[in-house]
């Protein structure tokens, strides 16, 4: 069976959900969100308590197990271990890829946020435990997941395509009406949330963008 980190050579689509509904709600959407072709989910939300995340996350755990994807964590790599999760997604201002690898275990997936050339730089030259196992680059749009954060645009998704070598999914307020953009532009994975979390139909909502990165039948 293929590890967490080759299923994730493979990822096109990676959904990311907050702990924010009840259980039964959040269980719908993920499943939604898998049974149309997410081949990564995250969990993040900030302003959760641990309880709140632990319970989420053994919903995380459940669907991911069923679909046989992977299931990180944002920004806790202390909570990898405990709460079975694949790995950890950090930002620039979170705690360096090294130290999250560190604590997160060797085997773990350690992702990173990237908002501009110089940081997709950065991350292209470090070694070792230093190198993030994938990107995100954007947000592509302003998002209100990402609140204060200036829009990077499709030329930063432009400038990733033609000089990263890490996978990297382009990220921030991508949705069935303007995914093909973003692919015009070069990306060829992503990461959603609303169009997903918020959608009437979120089995439908990720089927249509699974479609369009070419993420269904991949796994």
């Amino acid at each position: 069976m293929p590890t967490p980190a080759e299923k994730l050579a493979d990822a096109r689509l990676y959904f990311v959900c907050d702990a924010r509904r009840p259980a039964d709600e959040i269980r719908g959407v993920l499943e939604g969100a898998a049974t149309g072709g997410a081949d990564l989910i995250q969990l993040r939300d900030k302003d959760a308590g641990e309880d709140a995340l632990r319970a989420a996350a053994a919903i995380f755990r459940d669907v991911a197990d069923e679909h046989a994807i992977p299931f990180l964590i944002n920004d806790r790599p202390d909570l990898v271990a405990p709460l079975r999760a694949d790995g950890v997604h950090v930002g620039q201002d979170d705690v360096p890829v090294a130290e999250a690898r560190r604590v997160a275990g060797a085997e773990a997936i350690v992702g990173l946020s990237s908002h501009a050339p110089e940081q997709l730089a950065a991350a292209e030259a470090a070694t070792g435990d230093e190198r993030p196992d994938y990107l995100s680059v954007g947000p592509v749009w302003e998002t209100p997941t990402k609140l204060g954060r200036p829009a990077a645009g499709l030329d930063y998704v432009r400038h990733a395509a033609a000089n990263a070598t890490l996978p990297w999914f382009a990220i921030g307020g991508i949705d069935p009406g303007n995914v093909a953009e973003v692919l015009a532009a070069g990306a060829e994975r992503i990461v959603v949330v609303r169009a997903i979390a918020d959608a009437a139909d979120p089995e439908g909502a990720a089927r249509s963008l699974a479609e369009s990165v070419g993420a269904v039948g991949s796994r």
